[in-house]
């Protein structure tokens, strides 16, 4: 990386800083938080290109969901699904059984 544009970009910054204080006026530069929040911008992205390049997509997800436990996973395939709903629709036959 040539870091010579990012000198001069700073150098003349500072001499424009210097001549705003030396007559004693505000410079038009936009606050401090939002320089932080630019910075953060930047190194977001960066981080972002570094890590695409570093993993793939489903790598990415392999790791997000390692060692997760779904319910759907633990179901067996001819099992039907034992949701809310079907609970409900068994609550009457059991109301039969008991009387």
């Amino acid at each position: 990386m040539d870091w010579k544009p990012y000198a001069i970009s700073l150098a003349i910054g500072l001499a424009v800083g210097a001549a705003y204080a030396l007559l004693n006026t505000r410079s038009p530069a936009p606050p401090i938080i939002a320089l932080l929040g630019l910075l953060g911008m930047l190194l977001g992205e960066s981080a972002t290109s570094w890590a695409k390049s570093r993993m793939t997509l489903s790598d990415a997800a392999a790791h997000c969901l390692h060692a997760k436990d779904f319910a759907a996973a633990n179901q067996r395939a001819d099992e039907p699904c034992k949701g809310p709903a079907s609970g409900a629709a068994q609550s009457p036959s059991r109301n039969q059984d008991h009387a």
